[in-house]
């Protein structure tokens, strides 16, 4: 099954995408995949091809797979049916890609993933729940750190935007939900935060079961 790829490679141009917040996240990315200490690592979804770039410079070899060939991935095909042996890959990744698929079509899809790995997924998620970013400087170079909740105490309507069918946090996907559908497929959340930089993105690193 091979879906319509949802947004332009135009949509990545500098000016529009990376902006200051969104490079602490690509901070996180690397760091939880480098945890795993990997040799072969598949990212799904490459973006603007950052991750990638990133990886090498450290020493991780990264494999990236998208339907859209237009972004220069290594392998174009769907998530669905991805075309590897089980266990092909250390770690699978995906970066702000599941919530462009419909929720059930998400689940697929780390179903998937988690048939291609073998020490760990990590993914990272939108989470609408309000937070504000706050840090706090301290002698040495030290920080202080926290993402601040906003007063608001009710979850917003889940509607589609054009490129997000679902939220962490929006009316229909709790936190507990998602994190509970996601723990089905043979691992386990080992992790999971929000960027203390950008709140509005949540990480997950899930380890074999």
């Amino acid at each position: 099954m091979i879906a319509n790829k949802q947004v332009s490679h135009e949509h990545y141009r500098f000016a529009a995408y990376m902006h200051k917040k969104r490079w602490a996240s690509y901070w996180h990315q690397l760091d939880e995949v480098i945890r795993f200490d990997p040799q072969q690592v598949l990212e799904i979804g490459p973006g603007p091809g950052l991750f990638k770039t990133m990886a090498a410079a450290f020493g991780v070899v990264v494999q990236t797979l998208d339907i859209d060939p237009d972004l220069k991935p290594d392998h174009v095909a769907s998530v669905f049916e991805m075309p590897f042996a089980h266990n092909a890959y250390d770690v699978v990744c995906a970066f702000q890609m599941l919530e462009h698929l419909p929720y059930e079509n998400a689940l697929r899809a780390f179903a998937e993933m988690a048939r291609v790995a073998s020490r760990g997924i990590v993914i990272s998620l939108p989470d609408s729940k309000g937070a504000w970013p706050f840090i706090l400087g301290l002698p040495r170079g030290r920080e202080i750190a926290q993402p601040l909740p906003s007063p608001r105490f009710w979850a917003l309507p889940n509607v589609f935007n054009g490129e997000h069918y679902w939220e962490l946090n929006k009316q229909g996907f709790a936190l507990k939900r998602v994190a509970h559908d996601l723990s089905q497929f043979g691992f386990t959340i080992a992790n999971t935060y929000r960027v203390d930089r950008y709140p509005y993105h949540r990480f997950f690193a899930f380890h074999p079961k």
